[in-house]
C-alpha cells in the first residue's frame, strides 16, 4: 500500500543593507518599501520553504542540493519560479501535492492585509492548495530584532494515480 508522505521545510535568510536598494520578495509577491533579503535567488522564505518541504516529502533531497549557489542558472530566480521547477520534479518521482502549509516568522513585512493574495500566489505557482500564515517571536532572537526573516513549511503529498513513485533516499 502506498501512503501519503508528508515533508517539512525552513528557510531563513538576513535582510539586506537597505543603501542596496534590494527588493523584498516574500510568498511569491514584491512587497514595495521594504527591504529586501539576501540570497543567491530572491530569498523567498516562504517559497523556498515551500519548496523544502515538497522535495523532502518526496525523497529528493532539500533546496541546496536542486538549486545550490553552485548552479548559476538560478542565481536571481524567483520564488514562483522554484516552486514550479520543484512541483515538476516532484510530479516527475510520481507524485502529486495535496497541499503546503507555510508559517512566516518576522516583524516585517506584514503578512496580514496581503494574505489572501500571497495564499493565491503560491498556489497558482504550486498548482494545488497552499496556506499562509505569519507570527512574531515577540522580540526574542534574530527575526525579532527585526535582522532577517524566517519561514517553516509542511507539505502533503500522494503517489500520482498510476504512476511510478521513485524510492526515497536513505
Amino acid at each position: 500500500m502506498l501512503l501519503p508522505r508528508t515533508g517539512i521545510g525552513t528557510d531563513v535568510h538576513a535582510f539586506a543593507d537597505p543603501a542596496t536598494d534590494r527588493p523584498m520578495r516574500l510568498a511569491c509577491l514584491d512587497w514595495p518599501g521594504e527591504t529586501g533579503l539576501v540570497g543567491h535567488s530572491d530569498a523567498d522564505v516562504a517559497a523556498h520553504a515551500a519548496c523544502d518541504a515538497l522535495l523532502s516529502a518526496a525523497g529528493l533531497g532539500d533546496l541546496g542540493t536542486n538549486f545550490g549557489t553552485a548552479e548559476p542558472r538560478w542565481a536571481g530566480a524567483g520564488g514562483a519560479e522554484l516552486l514550479v521547477e520543484t512541483v515538476r520534479r516532484v510530479r516527475a518521482a510520481g507524485f502529486d501535492v495535496g497541499n503546503v502549509a507555510v508559517q512566516v516568522i518576522g516583524v516585517r513585512p506584514r503578512i496580514g492585509a496581503r494574505r489572501a493574495e500571497a495564499e493565491a500566489a503560491m498556489t497558482a505557482a504550486v498548482g494545488a492548495p497552499v496556506s499562509l500564515s505569519a507570527t512574531t517571536t515577540d522580540g526574542l532572537g534574530f527575526t525579532g530584532r527585526a535582522e532577517g526573516v524566517a519561514a517553516v513549511a509542511t507539505a502533503l503529498l500522494a503517489p500520482a494515480p498510476g504512476g511510478r513513485t521513485a524510492p526515497a533516499r536513505a
